[in-house]
């Protein structure tokens, strides 16, 4: 549960110190790190409105997704703190927990009848279908070196800070999940938070039609699967040498160092094409099957 209580508060200040981090690198003062909590609370107050061309899959939709997120939280560990559901096979779990919110979300854009829903639907669809094998290939790499396939026994004294090559393919992973995480919220370099133009938006024209309760969910969800993959990632540098006031001091920095680097991003990355989003994309599970086979030539399985 300290995982969980963790991923929360650090949820609350996460897009904060994104926009803030984006306002600085612009020469801006910026909103609060709170202000985006204040507009969640804000909608909330609201009264949903619903168009009269969405059925009930468009109104269940947000909270699925939402739920889909916290569902896959449960299964990741806090190092030695267990995690309040774990077993064999569960980045599987984890994995296929948050596609069963995208593909509600998807379904849901496309009920609405837009064609610009449509369309974000669409590129939702293609890039998290060219995205999940660079994950499966990561965590099934990490699986055979480890040799058990539960996030639990996975995270157990990953690292050794003395061997050299389990901080390469640290350095490695970290670089893949950091770019698997804004392919799962759609960030740059393939979708910018800021546009608002339809031709170009993915996630933000897939939600147009929400209000109040909804857009306050899905609102939060974004914080909240950002910091549950800080979570993913700080896991692999924690070990039995710590105690627990080092090791939550360690999670907060990394949190805060994945959302500073999170708006130096999104402030000095060009967004790419979106003809080229796929070969990014691609190029990810390149990188992830060199570090398969790279696991594979250390454990002399060749």
């Amino acid at each position: 549960m300290i995982g969980i209580i963790a991923v929360v508060v650090a949820s609350i200040f996460f897009l904060g110190v994104v926009n803030r981090t984006k306002a600085i690198a612009s020469g801006r003062k910026g909103p609060g790190l709170l202000q985006h909590m204040y507009d969640i609370v804000r909608l909330l107050r609201k009264q949903t409105i619903y168009s009269t061309t969405t059925g009930f899959v468009f109104k269940i939709a947000p909270s699925i997704y939402f739920s889909s997120i916290v569902c896959a939280l449960l299964v990741l560990p806090f190092h030695d703190q267990q995690a309040v559901i774990s077993f064999d096979g569960d980045f599987v779990f984890f994995a296929y927990m948050l596609a069963v919110g995208r593909f509600f979300m998807i379904i849901a854009a496309m009920d609405t009848g837009s064609p610009f829903e449509g369309m974000g639907a669409n590129r939702e669809a293609l890039y998290a279908l060219l995205a999940e094998p660079a994950f499966f290939l990561l965590m099934g790499s990490f699986a055979m070196y480890t040799g058990t396939t539960s996030f639990a026994d996975m995270f157990n004294d990953f690292i050794n800070y003395s061997d050299s090559t389990s901080i390469f393919l640290l350095i490695l992973a970290f670089f893949l999940l950091f770019q698997i995480m804004m392919i799962e919220n759609s960030r740059l370099p393939l979708d910018d938070p800021n546009t608002h133009l339809e031709l170009t938006m993915i996630h933000e024209v897939m939600i147009l039609d929400n209000s109040a309760f909804d857009m306050a969910i899905l609102t939060y969800s974004v914080s909240l699967k950002f910091a549950m993959f800080g979570l993913l990632m700080c896991n692999f540098l924690l070990h039995s040498g710590m105690n627990i006031v080092q090791e939550l001091l360690l999670f907060f920095g990394l949190q805060f160092a994945l959302a500073v680097t999170v708006g130096m991003a999104e402030s000095f990355r060009a967004r790419e094409r979106m003809k080229k989003n796929p070969n990014f994309i691609f190029i990810l599970t390149v990188l992830a099957l060199i570090l398969f086979f790279g696991i594979v030539l250390i454990m002399n399985k060749l």
